[in-house]
Formats: C-alpha cells, structure tokens, sequence
C-alpha cells in the first residue's frame, strides 16, 4: 500500500496521473487548468489556511461560527470560515477569509486551541472561496477519458472507494470545495476485521510527514509502515 504523495492533495488529479486512471498529457492539463482557477479564487478574496492543535475539549464548530460573526462586524458580507482538512485527532486545518483567521489566533485560548500557525499558502483551498474553480475544472475533465483505477483508491471528499469513471469526475470536482477528511479516510483505508494483520505502507518521496499522520491516526497500522527516500536511492545510483 502507498500513501500519497505530499505535493498534490490526496484525491487531486495528480494523483491520478500516478494511478493511471486519466492518461498522463490529459490529467497534467487538468491540474493546470484546476491550479489557476483556484490561484485566480484565491487572488479575488483576502484569505488564508490555519493549522490548529487543540485540546479534547476544543470547539472547532463554535469557533468558526463566531469567526464568521467577527467578519460581518468588519463589513464583509458572507464571510468564509470552515474546517477545511482533518488531518488527525486534534488536529485540524481551518480556512476563510484572513480576518477570520486572525481573529482565531487572537483568541485560540478561549477555544481551547494549544498552537495554530499559518500554512503558507495563497488561499482559502477546499472552501467555498474555491467555488470560481469549480466550472473550469469541471468542464476540461468532460473532454479526458478516466479509467477505472487500477488499485483502490479512496477520495478525500468521503473517503471512500471510487466505483466508476464518472463516480471519480464528480468527486474531483467536489473536492476543490470540499474539507479534506484525511484521519476519515485513513480509518477507511486500514479498516479490518480483528485479529487480521495490516499491510506494509510505503511512503515514497522526501520527507515522513504522511507517516506522521498515519501514527496520529492509527498507530497499529503505522507499525508496518516504511519510508522509501527517492533521492537518496537516486544518489546511491549515481555512486
């Protein structure tokens, strides 16, 4: 079993150029056509992604409420601000406008938060900021032909299996404006009767912080993970 890859979002079309499923000159238009959408969704509206830890007790629904409620009190209308990945337990990623965001660190003790950063990124991606992206991608994947996957592999929006061609073009597209539910689909992906044995997982690239999450999630099934570091054997190689 692999886990994703850390440059493009567990369930983007670029993890399709990997698993087959779209032909490789067809999915890297897409993702051209997917990345400057949202680029352009992102340039129309100040707005961020910050990473929270919070403890048991923390609030994530109440906080983003009064979040929103803060923005309305500056003047802007339909303020955005809404859970936008899970990555484990107790952590998620919240995303909106960029008062809002601020707004949340400024009182993250009240909503039982214990660290947040600010991810450095360009917007608020998987919210509804995201919606001008929606029609350009949906239309240039109506032109590529997706296969069915050769291996199982589960989308992000519920994480779930994909079924069919049309199945991953509509969860594709949903998924620029939906959270990414990452801890959900880990516990889909190692679900198991009891007593069965988990399989080897192989995180292949630079760096272990897809490993690192699976241990938050599921620290049983991170037991027979490994870490394969493709620069390093490329060295290797070369000597």
């Amino acid at each position: 079993m692999f886990l994703g890859c850390h440059h493009c979002p567990r369930g983007s079309p670029g993890v399709y150029i990997y698993r087959a499923s779209l032909f490789s000159s067809a999915a890297l238009y897409a993702v051209k056509v997917r990345a400057e959408a949202m680029q352009q969704a992102s340039d129309a509206v100040p707005s961020a992604m910050l990473s929270v830890i919070g403890r048991r007790e923390a609030n994530y629904k109440l906080a983003c409420l009064e979040a929103r409620k803060h923005c309305e009190s500056l003047g802007i209308e339909n303020p955005v601000c809404e859970i936008s990945n899970y990555l484990f337990p107790d952590s998620r990623v919240i995303a909106g406008h960029l008062q809002a965001l601020e707004f949340l660190q400024e009182n993250a003790r009240k909503y039982y938060f214990t660290r947040t950063s600010m991810l450095p990124v360009s917007g608020a991606f998987h919210t509804r900021l995201m919606e001008p992206a929606v029609e350009p991608l949906a239309e240039v994947l109506k032109s590529i032909e997706i296969q069915k996957p050769l291996v199982c592999v589960y989308s992000n929006v519920d994480g779930k299996k994909y079924m069919h061609s049309k199945h991953i073009q509509k969860l594709l597209v949903k998924q620029v404006v939906s959270p990414v539910l990452w801890e959900q689909t880990m516990h889909s992906v190692y679900e198991r009767k009891q007593g069965t044995e988990f399989p080897y997982t192989y995180e292949v690239g630079p760096g272990k912080q897809l490993g690192a999450l699976l241990k938050k999630c599921n620290l049983k099934a991170w037991k027979q993970y490994n870490h394969v570091d493709a620069l390093e054997d490329e060295e290797a190689v070369g000597t």
